[in-house]
């Protein structure tokens, strides 16, 4: 399998200037994100989350043209989801308001040793994920599909979850960004969505129960890691290690990324901060030590902040 590619060190020669004025066309890497949608709901206040829909964010703000492949409900929760996708600059052309369905939730409750507990809401709107003509369209156009686990827990999402991974071009990245939660996977899930995507990423507590039930084994993480590269097929797989950095492995390389050092206010949403960077950062053709370290400091900017989609500043863009 081929490795993402390098930035070239050769300078290209600029075009002779035309007569007549042009206009430049910026195009915009197509990122597409699948899944869930939801809102976190505090004793205080509620926040928009869900993976698929903070990397979209997060990739609309690195200057994706960025796309979620979700749903909500007909209620308030969904008008405002509407909402922030709009500020943010995420397409939601493919993101309908479901009649009779109400828009995903977790209800957050304090645990034990300052943990939280999550309540995730059932039947909601993301369970009922129908593929259409649009979404297809859209797919079709994806340099970059991310899609998880916990969007795949009923039968009708998980269909189109995989539609639209087997739909994407051929050279196109599909990220499976495994996000375990609570008891909505098992190992057919894990295996499948391995098999449909080119890549794979996962931290420490996920990676051990993805080798147990896809019978990896190895004696370091890097081996593991190439395991699963060599038995699914995969261009690319990445483990994250939170404030310490990340490894990531193809066939032929295995690179060691650390963290710049910040304050660590609220780690949610810096996974999915660390997702779009490191595509966007391969979309350029960045080679993995340069995306890898561009991932790292924008997830440890996001670690920083208070909320999972913070605006981020051109410094770390």
């Amino acid at each position: 399998m081929t490795t993402p590619p390098r930035r070239s060190s050769k300078a290209v020669p600029a075009p002779r200037a035309s007569r007549r004025s042009q206009k430049v066309v910026q195009v915009r890497p197509v990122v597409v994100s699948v899944g869930e949608i939801l809102w976190d709901r505090f004793p205080k206040e509620a926040q928009l989350s869900g993976a698929p829909a903070n990397v979209a964010i997060h990739a609309a703000a690195l200057g994706a043209e960025s796309w979620l492949v979700s749903a909500v409900g007909n209620d308030s929760f969904g008008n405002m989801a509407y909402n922030r996708l709009d500020a943010a600059g995420v397409h939601r052309a493919t993101v309908p308001q479901l009649r009779g369905q109400v828009t995903g939730t977790v209800l957050m409750k304090p645990g034990a040793k300052g943990t939280l507990k999550y309540e995730f809401a059932d039947n909601v709107a993301w369970d009922h994920l129908s593929w259409s003509p649009q979404i297809e369209q859209v797919v079709k156009r994806a340099e970059a599909l991310v899609f998880g686990t916990l969007a795949q827990r009923s039968q009708a999402s998980r269909d189109t979850v995989r539609h639209a991974a087997g739909a994407t071009p051929p050279r196109a990245w599909r990220l499976f960004d495994v996000n375990l939660r609570q008891n909505f996977f098992d190992s057919e899930t894990i295996r499948t969505s391995l098999t449909l995507a080119n890549a794979v990423k996962l931290n420490e507590f996920e990676l051990p129960e993805v080798a147990r039930r896809c019978g990896v084994r190895g004696t370091t993480e890097s081996d593991i890691l190439l395991g699963l590269c060599d038995k699914f097929a995969l261009r690319l797989a990445v483990l994250t290690r939170g404030t310490r950095g990340a490894l990531l492995r193809s066939h032929t390389l295995a690179v060691e990324v650390s963290a710049p050092a910040m304050p660590v206010v609220d780690p949610v949403g810096s996974g999915e901060a660390f997702t779009a960077a490191l595509l966007l950062g391969l979309l350029e053709g960045l080679s993995l030590d340069q995306a890898g370290t561009k991932a790292c400091t924008l997830a440890a900017y996001v670690r920083s902040q208070e909320r999972a989609t913070p605006d981020i500043p051109p410094e770390y863009r």
